[in-house]
């Protein structure tokens, strides 16, 4: 299987979605097209696959491995694949570290335990990610949830982290809370084995970028990683009135992705790329359901004033 050994985490990483058929398999030439679609942007660094935007969470083991090996087939000798180990257990986890390996993955995005939201110790955190880089010598990404969420991690919890396990080389960025982000890019990407920040504040990407993260994964990117691409370039290159003009036309599609309830970022995500044809439909698995078709006349419109959709379409479905 394709593996780009020296592949350290940063730059844009979309996260892509997962297509379904109606009777809620896996609709793998859908798959195939979309990882295609999205890897053909310019500027990117990797794509994750098995994750919050994939619906990780309602996929089996076997069918975990499965998207990875599609991913492969796909794409994996043009750019590194990470992949997500979403496990309430550290055994599974390892495992899942095992077959993603195996699997040709060049990163692993890890996800805290469920178990985390009664409350956590840094001792626990630590076992969880030193169970899992004994099974795996791949980069590790620590995905940092909010703290109110119970799974975040504090700041002397993180240090610790990223001292004890070498192979831990950049976090997801999750935080939500700007003065705690910006010290994660401070501190973390300035460690004496520094540590990549990539934000996932995609409703408000332009102003996380300016801290000076280095990179971003983000869900959006399976439908505007084009335009996350560009963003990045430009507040990079401190081409402000630029990183303006794409923070406008990205606004509309941040707006309507990230409403309440949040839970239904990835599945309005899919209702975009229907939109656009890129998708031939938005299943989702239980417990997601469809959204309303209000809803769906608000992404038409977002998808119009991000210049993505023409203004003709506006009465199409």
């Amino acid at each position: 299987m394709p593996r780009h050994a020296s592949y350290v985490p940063h730059g844009v990483i979309p996260a892509v979605l997962l297509p379904f058929d109606n009777d809620l398999s896996i609709d793998e030439a859908s798959f195939r097209k979309h990882l295609c679609d999205v890897a053909a942007v310019q500027g990117l660094s990797a794509i994750t696959i098995n994750a919050h935007s994939t619906e990780v969470a309602s996929c089996s083991f076997d069918e975990q491995k499965r998207v990875l090996d599609i991913a492969q087939d796909e794409i994996g000798g043009k750019m590194p694949i990470v992949n997500g180990v979403w496990a309430d257990g550290s055994l599974e986890a390892a495992r899942i570290a095992r077959m993603a390996t195996q699997g040709g993955a060049s990163a692993l995005l890890v996800f805290p335990p469920a178990p985390f939201t009664l409350g956590q110790s840094p001792a626990m955190a630590l076992a969880h990610f030193k169970r899992i880089a004994d099974a795996t010598d791949l980069p590790l990404i620590v995905f940092q949830y909010p703290l109110a969420s119970g799974q975040g991690y504090p700041k002397e919890t993180l240090l610790q982290l990223c001292e004890a396990v070498p192979s831990i080389r950049a976090i997801k960025d999750w935080i939500g809370n700007v003065p705690h982000h910006e010290w994660h890019i401070r501190t973390l990407q300035n460690l004496p084995r520094p540590v990549n920040v990539l934000t996932t504040h995609s409703s408000w990407l332009f102003s996380s970028l300016v801290l000076g993260p280095n990179g971003l994964l983000s869900g959006s990117g399976s439908v505007i990683a084009d335009l996350q691409a560009q963003l990045l370039h430009a507040v990079q290159a401190n081409d402000l009135a630029e990183a303006k003009r794409l923070n406008a036309r990205i606004e509309p599609m941040a707006r309507v992705f990230y409403a309440d309830p949040f839970v239904d970022m990835h599945n309005r995500m899919k209702e975009a790329l229907v939109l656009l044809g890129r998708l031939p439909r938005a299943v989702v698995r239980p417990p997601l359901v469809k959204i309303e078709r209000a809803e769906i006349a608000r992404i038409r419109q977002a998808l119009i004033e991000a210049g993505l959709l023409d203004k003709n379409a506006r009465d199409a479905a």
